[in-house]
């Protein structure tokens, strides 16, 4: 369902909003519709750099996604805590031009980001670097929708500590502080299930199903 909201997010800020540039941070093993192919089919000339700190991930996507000849797409090793880290990569600074708008995508990652970690102040921190006119686009697993018993439990695996993975589940107003300060993109910060679902096919996973927020907002 999370990828359906890439297709979506991507196509409005590649069509509507006019973006050419996209970060992608938490990339994930390549499937179909990866963020370069779904803004290339927009336009060929969109720029994607990706970021994930994963070497098996990394390893699949030199292998497999291939930019089309007009556009370009570069790979970073490196992890979201460590903003500074992929801001700083020569090969982010070859590729995107940070004097223009740049969509930066935080799909199904932030919540494998604990709050001791301090994960809104690493999003503040990314879009500080980045010019207005730009977007956020992010997804985040949520609590909201599981049975109370269910979400204490998984809350108490989160706040244990645990092995490397453990999901983070934040509550929509959690989640809505990520966005602070921007402008939203209607219908906000809502299931990504309905997040301008209407011309998705039916049947159609429900918000529980799901249990993810998604949203997209502007950098005035």
């Amino acid at each position: 369902m999370d990828r359906r909201f890439l297709r979506r997010a991507v196509r409005h800020l590649a069509g509507e909003a006019g973006i050419r540039q996209f970060l992608d941070i938490g990339t994930g093993i390549p499937t179909a519709d990866n963020t370069h192919e779904v803004a290339q089919s927009t336009d060929p000339r969109a720029r994607v750099v990706y970021v994930d700190n994963d070497p098996i991930v990394l390893a699949h996507a030199r292998a497999l996604l291939t930019s089309s000849p007009e556009g370009a797409t570069a790979y970073l090793d490196a992890d979201l805590r460590d903003p500074e880290r992929i801001l700083a990569h020569p090969d982010l600074r070859r590729t995107l031009d940070f004097s223009q708008p740049v969509a930066l995508m935080l799909l199904a990652v932030l919540h494998f980001v604990p709050d001791g970690e301090g994960p809104h102040a690493i999003v503040g921190r990314l879009l500080d670097a980045l010019p207005a006119g730009s977007y956020l686009a992010a997804s985040h697993a949520t609590h909201d929708y599981l049975p109370a018993e269910v979400a204490a439990e998984v809350k108490a695996a989160a706040r244990g500590g645990g092995p490397h993975g453990v999901i983070n589940l934040r509550s929509r107003e959690e989640v809505v502080r990520f966005f602070d300060g921007l402008e939203p993109v209607e219908p906000g910060v809502c299931s990504v299930a309905e997040w301008r679902a209407d011309g998705e096919p039916e049947p159609r996973p429900s918000v529980v199903d799901v249990s993810m927020y998604g949203g997209v907002a502007r950098k005035p």
